[in-house]
């Protein structure tokens, strides 16, 4: 197996219970909200410990996204499982059109300037105003904007290294 598929991508968490009957309220990462209860398995992180559950039923109305878990039977297994991380297989997502990617899959790549510069390892993303930001680490912290095209030159996944037209001395923190 290789460590894409071994990964898991975390899709949210479970934030509280709904109603009597085991159902579960989500708090989701994903866009739209609801696509998370697309996937017809979870696994759930919590102290220390996986747990795989199925997905029997789910919403996504007026922007709240409640789930219907097999096993979760009542309010009080509900209310146990708050907190916990809901994850997939990174081999679960749906594939990306050419020239959009999973930030997960970006994560851990090296980044370099159009000059061969390194300018250190992707940390993590967010969503910042105008666009997305790359977080680097290696020295000191630097944000780059993903703008494909402007910065972003080149994104290869297999040789595991992002080129972008920028300089080594821009926006450190």
């Amino acid at each position: 197996m290789s460590a894409t598929e071994d990964k898991l991508v975390t899709l949210g968490r479970i934030s509280g219970a709904h109603g009597i009957k085991g159902w579960v309220k989500v708090h989701s990462y994903t866009e739209p909200r609801a696509n998370v209860i697309g996937f017809d398995r979870w696994m759930l992180l919590q102290d220390g410990e996986r747990r795989e559950v199925v997905v029997d039923g789910g919403n996504g109305a007026s922007g709240k996204v409640r789930a219907k878990l097999r096993g979760i039977e009542d309010r009080d297994a509900a209310l146990a499982l708050i907190g916990a991380e809901i994850a997939v297989a990174r081999t679960a997502l749906p594939a990306c059109e050419p020239g959009e990617y999973y930030w997960t899959d970006l994560e851990g790549l090296a980044v370099r300037n159009t000059r061969g510069e390194s300018l250190g390892v992707v940390d993590y993303l967010f969503a910042g105003g105008a666009h997305d930001m790359l977080v680097l680490k290696g020295g000191s912290q630097r944000l780059i904007p993903f703008v494909t095209g402007q910065v972003v030159r080149e994104v290869d996944l297999e040789q595991r290294v992002i080129v972008v037209d920028w300089e080594a001395d821009y926006w450190e923190e």
